[in-house]
Formats: structure tokens, C-alpha cells, sequence
């Protein structure tokens, strides 16, 4: 049977583990265009026919029950409550289906990260052929361990993998996202510039000499890495754990630590210039050679 041709208002009569679902290719398209429904119903796959159901009935041999939910979603962006072990059954639906807008909803209904195991599920091969296509995701992937040093990942998405003990030295990670887990990996000299890292836990990470200008690690955690002659000018690391962090020498003018946590924090030597200090906790903070001029550092304890 071959793809729909008919408009997108038009109905589409689905099969799915027995259920029967009508809906139309709008439905099936919009929302998630990259999904694997979208890609069905796009025209460029031949699509087949259950034998046992009517003519013009597309047969999808997955939970029939659960895909009411996978509708609603498609159609009106929402999921309705239920039990975690429901949430759990519908986000396999969502991964096979390739709805990532769904699996990000049910996984931050959960407060959930993606399970860590022991080895990576791709090879540094299998990344490099994945770079070289136009838009490139690995969220929720375990890539942990692996050797991706000096590769080109920028605007990669990384959102829920799972990086830990990961080489991104010398790579170039422009714009790339990383809601991640990504304890004890290497950054070293990576280009990091605008990178996403919003509540990211990098604790025990290297990023000695990278390039995070710009970048927004807002409420990461960041403690006992080391940031050595880092460029973090003008970053965005409001409320952010750097709890015996070492940033000897690094470059924050004009950065935003607005409620960071620093105890402990070597900042020896840092250009503090300009800083948004206001309120900030420096007791416990070694601050010996730090350049300070034009920081904002009202009601700041020291």
C-alpha cells in the first residue's frame, strides 16, 4: 500500500496491536516531523496492509491501548495523569514511535535520567557517521566512555545521555546541549562556546583551558571540576554548585554567578572584572590574585 496522497485534513484509519484508531495525516505529521509516524505519513515510505483488516487500514503491531495517549499528544500537545508504570509503558511507545517531544514530557513528569549502564551503546565510529547527517541527536543515548576527542559536534543534542568518563578533548561543541549526566568526562581545550548545560551534573569533570564563553550551565553541578585558564567570559552560572571547584587563572569577566555556590572554590588568579557577585557566599573562597575591578559585588560576604 502506498503512502497517503490524499490532503492532510483527510482520514487515516489505523490498526494498532487490534484497536482501531481513526485520525488524519495532520494529526500523524505535525507536531513531531521527525517522528516515525510523520516519516509513514510523509509520502516516501510504502506502507503495508494488515491482511485480515478493510482495505485502506494501515496495521502497527505495537499497544493498542496505549496509543490513545500517543494521539492526544500528537493532537494537543498534552499527556493526561497516571501511574508511574503507565508513564514508564507509554515512554517505551514514545521511544519506538521516535516522539521525542512526548519522551521529554513523560521523562520530566518522572524527574527521570535515562538509566546508566556500563557500556556505551555506540562506538566512535557509529558517531562519526551520525555527524556527517544534516541534523544530529543523541538524546538519551549512553555514550559513556568513549573516545570523542577533537571530533566535530557542533549543535549536537545530547539532552538525557548518559557521557560519564567521556573524551570530549579539543572538540569543537559549539551550541551543543547537554541536559545531561556527564560526571568525570574531559573537556579539555573543547570549543564550548554557547553550549546548553542547564542543570547538567559535570562534577569531577576537566574543562582546563576550554572555550565556554557565553555558555549557560545555570543550576549545573559543577563541584571538584577543574576550569584552569577556562574562558568563561560573560557565562551564564547562576545558582550553580562550584563547591571546591578549581578556576586558578580562569577568565570570568563579566559572568553571572548570581546565588553560586563557591565554597571552597580556588579562584586564584581569575578575572573576576565586571562579575555579577551580588549576595554571593566568598568566605570559604581563595580569591589571592583575583582581578575584581568594576565587579558587582553588593551584599556579597566575605
Amino acid at each position: 500500500m502506498q503512502s497517503p496522497e490524499a490532503s492532510s485534513s483527510s482520514p487515516v484509519l489505523l490498526n494498532i496491536g487490534g484497536k482501531k484508531y481513526a485520525t488524519t495525516v495532520e494529526t500523524l505529521t505535525q507536531r513531531e516531523p521527525d517522528s516515525m509516524l510523520a516519516a509513514m505519513f510523509s509520502g516516501r515510505h510504502t506502507l503495508p496492509h494488515h491482511p485480515t483488516t478493510v482495505r485502506g487500514t494501515v496495521f502497527v503491531d505495537r499497544d493498542g491501548n496505549h496509543f490513545r495517549h500517543v494521539l492526544n499528544w500528537l493532537r494537543d500537545g498534552t499527556i493526561s495523569m497516571m501511574s508511574e508504570s503507565e508513564y514508564q509503558q507509554l515512554l517505551r511507545e514514545a521511544e519506538y514511535y521516535q516522539l521525542l517531544g512526548l519522551a521529554d514530557c513523560i521523562n520530566e513528569r518522572l524527574g527521570w535520567k535515562k538509566a546508566e549502564s556500563s557500556e556505551a551503546e555506540l562506538t566512535r565510529k557509529d558517531v562519526i557517521k551520525s555527524i556527517q547527517a544534516q541534523r544530529v541527536r543523541f538524546r538519551g543515548v549512553n555514550l559513556s566512555g568513549l573516545d570523542l576527542s577533537k571530533l566535530d559536534l557542533s549543535e549536537v543534542d545530547f539532552s538525557y545521555a548518559c557521557i560519564k568518563n567521556t573524551d570530549f578533548s579539543c572538540a569543537n561543541l559549539y551550541k551543543a546541549k547537554f541536559a545531561v549526566e556527564a560526571s568525570s568526562s574531559s573537556f579539555r581545550n573543547a570549543n564550548l562556546r554557547e553550549c546548553e548545560f542547564t542543570g547538567a551534573n559535570l562534577q569531577e569533570s576537566i574543562l582546563d583551558g576550554a572555550n565556554l564563553q557565553s555558555a549557560n550551565l545555570q543550576d549545573a553541578i559543577l563541584t571538584r571540576c577543574s576550569f584552569i585558564e577556562t574562558d568563561l567570559r560573560s557565562a551564564h552560572l547562576q545558582t550553580v554548585n562550584l563547591t571546591s571547584a578549581n578556576l586558578r587563572e580562569a577568565n570570568l569577566e563579566a559572568a553571572n554567578l548570581k546565588g553560586a555556590k563557591l565554597s571552597g572554590t580556588n579562584l586564584q588568579g581569575a578575572n573576576l572584572q565586571r562579575a555579577y557577585l551580588r549576595e554571593v557566599d566568598l568566605r570559604d573562597t581563595q580569591l589571592t590574585g583575583a582581578k575584581l575591578g568594576g565587579a558587582n559585588l553588593q551584599g556579597a560576604i566575605r
